[in-house]
């Protein structure tokens, strides 16, 4: 199942908080799309927070791989978890159906 992960601002966290864990942060992340877990990796243009599409059995999974980031551990990021099905939509250019 596709899942779409998008990081939430924490209040009261600073730019300075991330730094230290940046590093580890990619190499999980690294990790984690070798596993075939995180599949695509994106940053929003205006304020720079992570969305993640991820591959995983449902959201409870999900989030037991995004609670293994760094910054998920330390409490300098969350994410919204919402998992994705097909589009159903191009069914109705085939039905034969009148």
């Amino acid at each position: 199942m596709k899942i779409l992960a998008i990081e939430k601002e924490i209040e009261g966290v600073k730019d300075e908080d991330y730094k230290p864990h940046l590093k580890a942060e990619a190499m999980r992340a690294w990790k984690l799309y070798q596993q075939g877990i995180i599949r695509d990796l994106y940053f929003t243009e205006k304020d720079h927070f992570g969305v993640l599409i991820l591959e995983c059995k449902n959201a409870d999974e999900a989030n037991q791989y995004l609670n293994t980031l760094p910054l998920v551990k330390e409490g300098l990021i969350k994410f919204d978890v919402l998992p994705l099905i097909p589009y159903p939509g191009f069914a109705r250019l085939f039905n034969t159906e009148s």
